[in-house]
């Protein structure tokens, strides 16, 4: 499922509202620094050179788009992969923190991240702008994390993402997808009491404001998948929310 609008919507978000999406990689195909094995948009495909948005381009969408619609609560960032890969990223988030104060002051910006960029400084800078950086860690193992996100940089480590989300001192939402299943014949879980103490322990490290965990709700490019059960998930949380984490629930 790819989106092929800049700014479309809006949408009911199961965790964020009324939501008017905004897509500033490709519209024809995936462009990511992970492969997620459950990633709604399918697998990335190899492209020489992928046409971006520009940012005037993404600035003339959103402002035509936030002229037409009604109330939204939230101006969202995610779409066909990794928006912090756009060259243009933080000069897109001031345009877009600049027409919602001008149009929807009440609406929040939101980035939905995999967290891959937070070593690059004007990435950093500009999700401290947003009002909801949401970024992923999916796994706190890396065997685990590179079975379920398959990055595209083989060398990447689950204690550099940690590192890289301490910056925020907190300030963000973490959100990690829960699921069970195999890949190429390797087994997919991190609903294990192995994985979900490392888990645990990096929640513990990096106390986000927020926590979002959530299960698979669409169709996945890998088939062989399995959605975890409310009561399982809700098992998950329990822990956290008993020591006064603030934890959502999407399943």
């Amino acid at each position: 499922m790819l989106f092929r609008e800049i700014a479309y919507g809006p949408i009911h978000s199961r965790r964020l509202g009324v939501s008017l999406g905004m897509e500033i990689m490709p519209l024809e195909h995936k462009l990511c620094t992970f492969n997620c094995v459950y990633c709604e948009c399918g697998w990335n495909e190899p492209v020489s050179h992928p046409q971006l948005p520009t940012r005037e381009e993404v600035k003339a969408a959103l402002e035509a788009k936030l002229q037409e619609v009604g109330p939204i609560d939230v101006i969202t960032f995610s779409g066909n992969g990794e928006p912090t890969l756009h060259p243009d990223f933080l000069g897109i988030i001031e345009d877009t923190c600049a027409l919602r104060d001008r149009y929807c002051p009440k609406a929040k910006v939101s980035v939905l991240s995999n967290s891959t960029q937070l070593g690059r400084a004007e990435v950093v800078k500009a999700l401290r702008l947003c009002d909801n950086r949401i970024l992923k860690l999916d796994a706190a193992t890396d065997t685990m994390m590179r079975r379920i996100d398959l990055p595209v940089n083989e060398h990447l480590t689950v204690q550099t993402i940690i590192e890289w989300l301490a910056q925020f001192n907190g300030d963000f939402i973490l959100q990690t997808c829960f699921l069970r299943g195999e890949h190429n014949g390797q087994p997919i879980d991190n609903t294990t009491p192995e994985e979900l103490a490392a888990w645990y322990k990096a929640v513990e490290t990096l106390r986000p404001k927020q926590i979002m965990i959530y299960v698979i709700d669409r169709k996945t490019p890998e088939e062989n998948l399995y959605k975890i059960p409310r009561e399982r998930m809700e098992a998950i949380a329990a822990p956290l929310i008993a020591k006064g984490f603030d934890v959502s629930i999407s399943a």
